[in-house]
């Protein structure tokens, strides 16, 4: 299955995928609170949501009374974020730019990166470009949690094929097989009888690989979590969540 180099650039638009469904969103409250429970975080604190999507959690960040700072290279996702903002009605800045390029020095408290929006690139050097550039964006001592998808529980369960119903005549194709160190997906949407297809790749990381990756950064692994409803992390955990700190 061949992917495209910069894949990305394409398959995030809100035609043919929209991580903000009805029950990503019903879900994004309790996720944002976890995440200021975990980093401690309080009103006024500066963070920044890498790969902020349509701003599901971004949103109710700010309504927590952080200073929310928005980044993404999908203009599809960022007017909907904005929109879903206002509508909420808090202050949150979106920006427009590839996460492998941050230019922020020392401007954040906090950074998140959930949902696994990360290990888009075919190369493992452009992963510790986005995580040095994460180090950078921190203050000395800022926190960063990753939450990504575990790899163990992953491989295990990997379909070839996996059918999922979106609405009314509107459903979902994934086909998936692994690739290197990932996994390569091509997903078609078929909606009112028409059918679309784009493929995509994630690069699946280990605990340890990922607290090497970390450290390589100059982010300290402090603990782990196997969910969002704070379980510990194990084999069987859908999630990899890390939280790290900026050394230095």
């Amino acid at each position: 299955m061949r992917i495209p180099g910069e894949w990305h650039r394409s398959f995030f638009k809100t035609s043919f995928y929209n991580p903000a469904s009805p029950a990503a969103l019903a879900k994004a409250g309790a996720e944002a609170s976890f995440v200021i429970r975990k980093m401690k975080l309080r009103a006024g604190d500066r963070l920044l949501d890498l790969c902020c999507g349509p701003g599901r959690h971004a949103v109710p960040l700010a309504k927590k009374g952080l200073e929310v700072t928005g980044y993404d290279l999908s203009a599809d996702y960022l007017k909907e974020a904005a929109e879903r903002a206002a509508k909420a009605r808090v202050k949150v800045r979106f920006l427009k730019g590839d996460m492998r390029r941050l230019a922020f020095k020392g401007e954040f408290d906090a950074v998140t990166s959930l949902f696994t929006s990360f290990g888009y690139f075919r190369k493992f050097s452009d992963d510790m470009r986005v995580l040095k550039g994460t180090a950078r964006a921190l203050r000395p001592g800022g926190y960063f949690l990753l939450d990504i998808v575990n790899r163990e529980r992953l491989k295990s369960e990997l379909r070839q094929r996996y059918w999922e119903r979106l609405g009314k005549n509107d459903y979902s194709l994934d086909e998936s097989e692994p690739a290197g160190d990932g996994i390569v997906t091509t997903r078609t949407r078929l909606k009112g009888g028409a059918a679309e297809s784009r493929t995509y790749f994630v690069r699946l990381y280990s605990k340890a690989r990922i607290s090497a990756a970390l450290r390589k950064a100059g982010l300290k692994p402090l603990r782990c979590w196997g969910g969002f409803d704070g379980s510990p992390f194990g084999p069987g955990s859908r999630r990899l969540i890390v939280l790290a700190r900026r050394t230095g």
